[in-house]
C-alpha cells in the first residue's frame, strides 16, 4: 500500500511538474521571439537568457527544485568562457540557466527541436548539431568559433549525451577541448550534484524535490596550447570535475 501512495505521489508530483515546465515556457516565449526579431548576435543571447532565467526560476520555485551556487566568485564575467559540465539528469537545463549569471549559448542535439513548444525556444538560443552528419558537425563548429570571437561564451556537455552509466563521469568527446585550444578560449569547469538523485533519466517516477548544487572551479587557461596537448587538456580538466563532484557530496 506504501508503494502504491508513493508512486501515485511522485506520478501526480511529475505530472505537476511538467505543467509548470510548459507554463513557464508559453509565459516566457512571445518575449524569446520578440528579443530574437529585433536584437542581433550577442545582445540577442544576453536578453533572451534574462527570459531563460525567469523561466527556470520560476520552474525551481513551483517545482521545489532551489539551486545553489558555489565558486562563481572566480569568474571573469566580461571574458568569454567556454564551460563544461556533467550531464545526468533532465533537471540540468534548469541548473546551469540558473546557476551561470551571464549569457550562455549552448551546444544542443538537433533532435530536441521536435519537442513541443520547448523546441521553438530550443532552436533559437543553443548552437544546432546532428552528431551523425559530418557537415553538420563542421557548421556547429564554425558557429561556436564566431560566438567565442564575439565575446559569447558557451556551453558543452563534453559527455556529449546525458551519463546512463553508473560512473559521476561518461567518456569525454573531444570537441570541447579543441575548441578551446583553436580558440584559446579558457575552460570553466563545473559540475551539477544531486539532480540525477532528484529526478533519475532512467526512473523518472523516482522523482522527488530536493536541493540542486552548482559548483564551478577556477577556469583552466589554454594559454599557447598546441592541437598535441589536447589529451592533456581533456584529463586536466576531467579530474577537476571529477574532485568538483567527490569533493563535495
Amino acid at each position: 500500500m506504501i508503494r502504491i501512495f508513493k508512486n501515485a505521489s511522485a506520478i501526480l508530483f511529475l505530472i505537476y511538474s511538467m505543467m509548470v515546465f510548459i507554463a513557464a515556457m508559453i509565459l516566457v516565449f512571445p518575449f524569446i521571439l520578440i528579443s530574437s526579431i529585433l536584437f542581433k548576435e550577442k545582445q540577442a543571447q544576453d536578453i533572451i537568457f534574462l527570459f531563460l532565467k525567469l523561466w527556470a526560476w520560476i520552474f525551481s520555485i513551483l517545482c521545489f527544485f532551489p539551486v545553489r551556487t558555489r565558486g562563481y566568485k572566480h569568474k571573469n564575467q566580461d571574458k568569454a568562457y567556454i564551460y563544461v559540465c556533467n550531464h545526468n539528469s533532465y533537471l540540468d537545463a534548469i541548473t546551469v540557466v540558473i546557476g551561470i549569471s551571464g549569457s550562455v549559448k549552448p551546444l544542443g542535439k538537433i533532435e530536441m527541436v521536435k519537442t513541443p513548444i520547448f523546441g521553438m525556444i530550443y532552436k533559437r538560443i543553443v548552437v544546432l548539431i546532428d552528431r551523425k552528419n559530418k557537415e553538420s558537425r563542421a557548421r556547429s563548429v564554425e558557429e561556436l568559433k564566431i560566438d567565442l570571437a564575439r565575446g559569447q561564451s558557451i556551453l558543452i556537455f563534453p559527455e556529449g549525451t546525458m551519463n546512463k552509466t553508473e560512473a559521476d563521469l561518461s567518456d569525454f568527446y573531444d570537441g570541447a577541448f579543441r575548441l578551446a585550444i583553436e580558440t584559446q578560449t579558457d575552460i570553466a569547469p563545473m559540475a551539477i550534484l544531486n539532480a540525477r538523485n532528484l529526478l533519475p533519466r532512467a526512473n523518472p517516477l523516482s522523482v522527488k524535490p530536493g536541493l540542486i548544487t552548482c559548483i564551478f572551479d577556477e577556469p583552466v587557461s589554454v594559454a599557447g596550447l598546441q592541437a598535441e596537448d589536447l589529451e592533456d587538456l581533456k584529463a586536466k580538466v576531467r579530474k577537476r570535475m571529477e574532485n568538483l563532484i567527490k569533493n563535495s557530496v
